[in-house]
């Protein structure tokens, strides 16, 4: 069953949607995750740049479980206007 936070999101740091569900493989239990970041003003292009430059490799720490895989899924989108929507997904795994 999938989890969704949207509303209570929506005006906190320009998150615009949050999806988890749970995953399962034959060792492993986790959470698929996605997430849409809308990021709006002047520099809206270089802050989307460098959220996700390197987002594959970054290190992150979450108490009782491993990010196994994160990235875009998709191309960012420019909107007319100039914010720019990011959709990210991540794989995490319980350690």
């Amino acid at each position: 069953m999938p989890h969704y936070i949207v509303d209570p999101l929506t005006c906190f740091k320009g998150i615009y949607a949050l999806r988890s569900v749970e995953w399962r493989s034959l060792t492993f239990v986790g959470e698929r995750h996605q997430l849409e970041l809308r990021i709006a003003g002047d520099d809206a292009a270089t802050l989307a740049e460098r959220i996700t430059r390197g987002l594959p490799e970054a290190e992150f720490t979450i108490s009782r479980h491993v990010v196994a895989d994160i990235a875009c899924s998709r191309e960012p989108e420019l909107a007319n206007d100039g914010s720019i929507t990011l959709c990210i997904e991540a794989l995490t795994i319980e350690d």
